[in-house]
């Protein structure tokens, strides 16, 4: 088995699939693309679900990348060897190409041979779908495997619980999946039958990739039809990986951190691993710090807010805070974690960079911000705290108080309560939000839910709207004026734009007016395949250039918009409606917003 560093293992899982005809694309954003229905891009499959269902990617049918992921229902658990809220997702994919007969050949080949990871076969478990009333089993898949050279008796089948992905709705492309782990305890793994691999005892088999095959479509009726274009989608995950293949537990062992390590213990004389208490509060910071950094860092520029990816992020510079105290980290010190985090990154992620001032300035600000109350609301906590008796629960509105004054996302106290024994009422916290926003008309909803990119009527509409409100923006203010972010719901559209003030008055109806007057026009929206290169030399506007593949897709609207994207669009502009703009907020320093809407013509 091969020692690795985080570099090494992204080259060479990138290169043994481009041997393999794939082209290599880049990481999306960590904010995903016109889809409302989700914080954060959670998986590497998850920018390329319109594919996966179909619509012919620019790139080809056969790809491969490093996916930046954030999955934050589990922050509270951070601080343990195996939990992070970021992490990288190597993967390759299959748009109705190749299927299980190649693709698990190419997973034994890099997993066992000495010239790619070299794990001896014998430390190698499978599991395959068992099959029930809907789907066969999975025997395919576990010949395959056999052909290999993997012991029968190393190969385990488990129901749609363990080894099916999909359908993400209640309808859609899914199928069964076979998953690589490699044996940890051989003593209690070759104690068990074909069927008991769920039996094992915790410790005896770690999961390293997982291979999806996207064979059927569930009906609405309840049935798995076979699907015309059949997929491949796989993810391992790197820090993972790299944690098998280094003979270590935890990620925070790994050259990952090794930099941000040394710089905490320079910065508060502690010793990583002196303690239990020490260790957890390093690894807190480790993580938040770079979860934080790849946040703030992101071309599509979140800040920490009361909503949404902004209240994510200020949940964990906050936790990263209240940890970081522990161990006497100084005030600034995370924007000194947060370099050797970008300096580790910067070869890969050249967005980190780019935006680094926007780091430094947002880590500062929000560091400083609950620094000045952390410790009166610690006190207000204990307080609170000690009028309980043991197994005690925080009311409501004390809870929604230290979130209020204090600045303490309700997790956080949450998170203190359980450490001595207590619980909080978080029905009557919610209750006293609500009562909060509704008298503060505020409005904003605390939502965290998952799903796949929306692509609904009102979306689309939307989407396209947005691009003329970005040409509109470069007519009326200037045409230095580019994208920083988007979001857009059934609702309404937001774009994040660099200005340094608010529109006037005389500006956004000039704005309006021109979006107007293309809708007018019902002119086509016409797309086009071309090379990046192409598409800059005909003046296309690329808004975040490092998520781009070599090949893109180009959208033009008259002689009034030329953008690369991949979202979804109208035919023409007359069925959008009347564009109105309906708010205008600061988001940050040379940062504005424009929320808008469109009106249905009646």
């Amino acid at each position: 088995m091969k020692k690795l560093t985080s570099e090494s293992l992204r080259e060479m899982y990138l290169n043994f699939f481009k041997s393999k005809g794939h082209a290599v694309i880049p990481s999306a954003s960590l904010i995903p693309e016109n889809d409302p229905t989700v914080l954060f891009t959670t998986a590497g499959m998850h920018p390329l679900v319109p594919y996966l269902l179909g619509e012919k990617h620019p790139a080809g049918n056969r790809l491969t990348d490093v996916q930046k992921c954030v999955r934050t229902g589990d922050i509270d658990e951070v601080g343990d060897s195996s939990h992070c809220t970021f992490f990288e997702m190597l993967g390759n994919w299959s748009l109705g190409d190749y299927f299980k007969e190649q693709m698990i050949p190419w997973s034994f080949e890099f997993l066992t041979s000495p010239d790619y990871l070299g794990i001896p076969v014998e430390d190698i478990a499978i599991t395959c779908f068992a099959g029930d009333d809907d789907c066969p089993k999975d025997e395919e898949s576990a010949e395959l495997w056999k052909k290999c050279g993997i012991r029968p008796e190393h190969i385990f089948f488990l129901p749609k619980s363990g080894n099916w992905w999909g359908p993400a709705g209640t309808t859609g492309p899914c199928g069964p999946d076979t998953e690589m782990h490699i044996i940890r305890n051989h003593a209690d793994a070759d104690k068990l039958g074909p069927y008991d691999f769920e039996k094992a005892q915790k410790g005896t088999f770690l999961e390293i990739w997982n291979d999806v095959f996207m064979q059927y479509n569930k009906t609405a009726e309840g049935k798995y039809e076979p699907l015309k274009q059949r997929n491949v989608d796989t993810g391992m995950g790197l820090e993972r990986t790299l944690c098998i293949l280094n003979g270590v537990d935890s990620v925070y062992e790994t050259d990952i951190f090794e930099g941000a390590i040394a710089k905490i213990e320079e910065l508060t004389g502690k010793k990583y691993g002196e303690s239990e208490e020490v260790t957890k509060a390093f690894r807190v910071v480790l993580d938040h710090v770079r979860t934080a950094t790849f946040m703030l860092g992101d071309d599509h520029g979140i800040v920490p807010s009361n909503t949404d990816q902004g209240y994510i992020l200020r949940r964990v510079i906050r936790r990263a805070v209240r940890y970081g105290r522990n161990i006497n980290l100084p005030k600034g010190a995370l924007n000194e974690v947060s370099k050797t985090i970008i300096a580790k990154y910067a070869a890969v992620y050249g967005e980190l960079t780019r935006n680094a001032s926007r780091i430094a300035e947002e880590l500062n600000k929000e560091e400083e911000k609950f620094s000045a109350t952390l410790k009166q609301g610690l006190k207000e906590f204990e307080k609170v705290a000690a009028s309980l008796p043991a197994g005690g629960k925080i009311d409501g509105h004390s809870a929604f108080r230290l979130y209020d004054t204090y600045g303490f996302p309700v997790e956080i106290t949450m998170e203190m309560a359980r450490e001595k024994g207590l619980e909080v009422d978080e029905e009557g916290y919610r209750a006293a939000y609500a009562e909060h926003q509704e008298k503060s008309r505020a409005g904003s909803e605390q939502k965290f839910a998952c799903g796949l990119a929306d692509h609904k009527e009102e979306t689309t509409k939307l989407h396209t709207a947005t691009h003329l409100l970005h040409a509109a923006l470069k007519r009326v203010c200037g045409d230095d004026v580019n994208q920083k972010g988007s979001n857009i719901t059934e609702e309404r559209l937001r774009f994040d734009f660099n200005f340094p003030r608010k529109l006037t008055p005389e500006e956004v109806k000039q704005v309006e007016d021109l979006v107007n007057g293309e809708i007018a026009k019902d002119e086509p929206v016409v797309m086009r395949e071309m090379s990046l290169e192409e598409a800059k030399k005909e003046g296309f506007t690329g808004l975040f250039e490092s998520k781009y593949g070599e090949m893109v897709k180009t959208y033009t609207i008259g002689d009034f918009s030329k953008e690369i994207c991949g979202g979804p669009h109208v035919e023409r502009t007359g069925v959008l409606g009347t564009f109105k703009i309906a708010k205008q907020e600061n988001v940050s320093a040379g940062i504005k917003r424009i929320k808008a809407v469109l009106i249905a013509k009646q």
